[in-house]
């Protein structure tokens, strides 16, 4: 439900201040009925309605304004700024210069996979969908979805106002080995273009390989190109016939997850072995780095770093790593029992080797040029202990401590994500004509960038939501409420894996 503290419906404006904490989810509409079901969003019919005050960062330089003001109309920006007289006695949403505004975060790579049970993942679309837009995440692409039967579902509810959350780019099932089943022999490059065809057909916006082989690779991105979709891929050194990240590149890919790849990784050994090893004082390793970096830039291919994925399961950096937020506060009391029988979980030293490299790389990458072509992924499919949802704010927080300037963070997480997935002319930054998708921040992430984990009101699609209400709509309800109802959240026992 949205309550309000107090309010002025003779002009229709509703002020949101740090001390009256007057929610900003009525300012649409003065005759919205006074009890809604929470997180459910603004209708349509709302009409139109401005947002003034506070700071705006349009997304594009790397200072913000104070806001000149958004006129918003059935989830569109229909004009940033020089409203005319006709507009003055709109309903607004008044902001204080305590406010940031800036466009909502576009995660690249954002599992809505759980395993609360060590059992084989599930992918979950109650609670997750929720997480990720109360923390300001507008737009997602799975990277990989392990039902995609219940993805849809899950996207079929968020369309239909069962539940709130982001938009959701889909990506279809993996393609290689980390689709359950997958078999080479069987998945020949023609099934490929097939199958691949079909799910272009029913709605794919985007494919993700993880396990491939080179011929099968050319061949989904054959495919998906023929259809207007984008690939991306988590890849190997080349060991074992395995695809290297400079290959994919030059076989047209679109972006490459997790490390940057090229002659730095050797294909006589997996790159995980070659990754944890890597030494970027060596001054041979150091110029294979900026040549691979270089041939991303040449070809438009994106660098999906997800500088944070290793460090989940490795000794966890204290500072990116910690709670602003009671994340496990979001299982049921059964779920947080399970999860909690399993910890401490014991640290990879492997990995911990791996998130730091990373750090090294992505901060190279960006020196050789490439801001333009980083973009933001979280890939943290949850064992109940964090969630994805979050995971945005500690992978900027990651950036940054490797080196890369704030502005230059926050555009991975916004106009880059848009452009590598193509969706830039409508979304990744505020400006007239894209999606009303934006939020609303306490602080200034352009001067510390742990301020985004402060989103206090989110607008996606036109409809604004309260940060507060939703996470308090779903605090104990991810995970099942008993022994009864446990088996759906087993995936290899429900799947058939």
């Amino acid at each position: 439900m949205f309550l309000f503290d107090r309010y002025k419906r003779e002009v229709g404006v509703f002020r949101y201040t740090l001390r009256a904490l007057i929610v900003p989810l009525s300012v649409l509409s003065v005759t919205l009925a006074p009890v809604m079901a929470t997180g459910q969003a603004l209708p349509r019919d709302a009409g139109d309605y401005v947002i003034v005050g506070g700071r705006l960062w349009v997304g594009t330089g790397d200072e913000a304004i104070a806001n000149p003001g958004i006129l918003i109309r059935n989830g569109t920006i229909l004009q940033v700024g020089n409203f005319g007289a006709q507009y003055t006695d709109l309903p607004r949403i008044e902001l204080t210069d305590e406010h940031f505004l800036m466009p909502g975060l576009f995660d690249l790579h954002a599992h809505y996979a759980v395993d609360l049970f060590g059992e084989g993942r599930v992918d979950e679309y109650t609670v997750n969908p929720v997480l990720f837009l109360a923390n300001g995440v507008t737009s997602t692409f799975p990277a990989g979805e392990v039902d995609p039967a219940e993805a849809r579902k899950g996207r079929e509810r968020i369309a239909s106002g069962e539940i709130s959350g982001p938009r959701i780019y889909s990506s279809g099932p993996y393609w290689g080995t980390a689709r359950p089943g997958w078999q080479h022999e069987a998945m020949t490059p023609d099934s490929i273009r097939i199958e691949g065809a079909s799910w272009a057909l029913n709605g794919a916006h985007g494919f993700k390989a993880k396990g491939i082989l080179p011929d099968q690779l050319e061949a989904v991105i054959e495919v998906a190109h023929a259809h207007g979709l984008t690939v991306t891929a988590h890849l190997d050194s080349g060991f074992r016939n395995s695809v290297n990240p400079r290959d994919a590149i030059l076989m047209g890919i679109d972006r490459i997850e997790h490390f940057l790849g090229g002659d730095a990784l050797p294909a006589t050994q997996s790159a995980y072995e070659s990754l944890e090893a890597l030494d970027l004082d060596h001054t041979l390793t150091a110029t294979k780095i900026r040549e691979q970096s270089k041939l991303f830039i040449e070809h438009g291919a994106f660098f999906d770093a997800t500088l944070t994925a290793y460090g989940y399961f490795a000794d966890r950096e204290a500072a990116v790593y910690e709670y602003w937020e009671d994340e496990m506060g979001f299982l049921t009391p059964y779920a947080r029992a399970i999860v909690d029988a399993g910890l401490p979980k014991t640290p990879s030293e492997q990995f911990g080797r791996i998130y730091r490299v990373k750090r090294e790389t992505v901060k190279a990458f960006y020196d050789e040029g490439g801001a333009d072509n980083l973009t933001l992924g979280t890939d943290h499919p949850s064992w109940g202990e964090f969630f994805s949802g979050f995971g945005s704010h500690r992978e900027l927080h990651a950036m940054v401590l490797a080196g890369i300037p704030n502005p230059a963070a926050l555009r991975a997480g916004t106009i880059n994500a848009a452009r590598a997935i193509g969706v830039d002319t409508r979304l990744g930054t505020i400006e007239s004509g894209k999606y009303a998708d934006l939020i609303v921040i306490e602080g200034d992430p352009l001067r510390e960038i742990t301020d985004t984990r402060n989103v206090r009101i989110v607008v996606k699609a036109g409809r604004v939501y309260d940060t507060k209400e939703l996470l308090d709509g779903v605090r104990g309800a991810m995970g099942p409420l008993s022994s009864t109802d446990a088996d759906w959240w087993k995936g290899n026992l429900r799947l058939g894996r």
